[in-house]
């Protein structure tokens, strides 16, 4: 029975399998070819249109997650700071504490890779299936913030709240306000075993207690943060301030007299 390419085309989208058409020709080619059976023909199309969707949802997913598409494990620089555990890494990213919701806290001194590395984390957990959202922490708290003069602050609250991964991204490099600390206080116990927090921060714990202002606030949320938590702790020098130094050298070899 012959089949006419816009009759196909009609059904596939009547179907919403119209990605099947990007690959159509190909595979009959190949099919052809390799005198496939019918069934490995049809399965090699039902393989592509599955791999389209899984990329297309994945795309979604960072997206929403808002992290850069560039920070990823594969992109990572492993030979500029020798203090970072890559097998700890490689372990986080298998994505454990995320299906025992568990938490992660990365802290070490500013420009050590902290930020790079919670993206490419949060890229790996996108790309195994988990909804994520990215975001620094003043800004994120300054939003919830922004929803006691609207009404919208328990909507806000929950969109912190909803994903599988939320993560906090230089926790404690800004002071917070009554406010803020109490909104984090929030964000941190309605997650409590209900999701996964990643947080970043160039302080050490033992500061996190005095960004609260509140020893009872402080007490609550870090036990809540902190308990069965993977700590990833990160020495070494700035890479940026290695660039600054590089840049500074340059300008002196182009300029004696600077």
């Amino acid at each position: 029975m012959d089949v006419s390419a816009s009759q196909l085309t009609g059904k596939l989208k009547q179907l919403r399998l119209s990605g099947v058409l990007d690959t159509l020709a190909v595979r009959e080619r190949q099919a052809i070819d390799g005198t496939w059976s019918y069934l490995a023909f049809l399965e090699q199309l039902l393989e592509d249109e599955v791999e389209r969707r899984a990329q297309k949802q994945l795309a979604l997913r960072l997206r929403r997650a808002a992290i850069g598409s560039s920070k990823t494990l594969e992109g990572f620089d492993w030979q500029f700071n020798g203090s970072i555990n890559r097998q700890q890494i490689l372990q986080v990213a298998s994505g454990t504490y995320l299906r025992e919701r568990r938490n992660v806290l990365i802290y070490g001194p500013s420009g050590v890779g902290k930020s790079h590395l919670a993206q490419a984390l949060a890229h790996e957990a996108c790309r195994q299936g988990y909804d994520v959202l990215f975001a620094n922490t003043h800004k994120l708290l300054q939003h919830l913030n922004g929803g006691r003069a609207d009404g919208s602050w328990e909507r806000r609250l929950a969109s912190a709240v909803r994903p599988d991964l939320l993560i906090l991204d230089d926790f404690g490099l800004k002071p917070l306000t009554s406010v803020m600390a109490e909104d984090l206080y929030d964000v941190i116990a309605e997650r409590y075993e209900q999701g996964s927090i990643l947080l970043t921060s160039n302080r050490a714990p033992s500061e996190w207690p005095d960004l609260f202002g509140s020893p009872l606030l402080a007490s609550a949320g870090l036990d809540r943060l902190a308990h069965r938590a993977e700590t990833v702790i990160i020495t070494g020098q700035s890479y940026r301030a290695q660039g600054r130094v590089r840049f500074e050298q340059e300008v002196r070899q182009a300029d004696p007299v600077a």
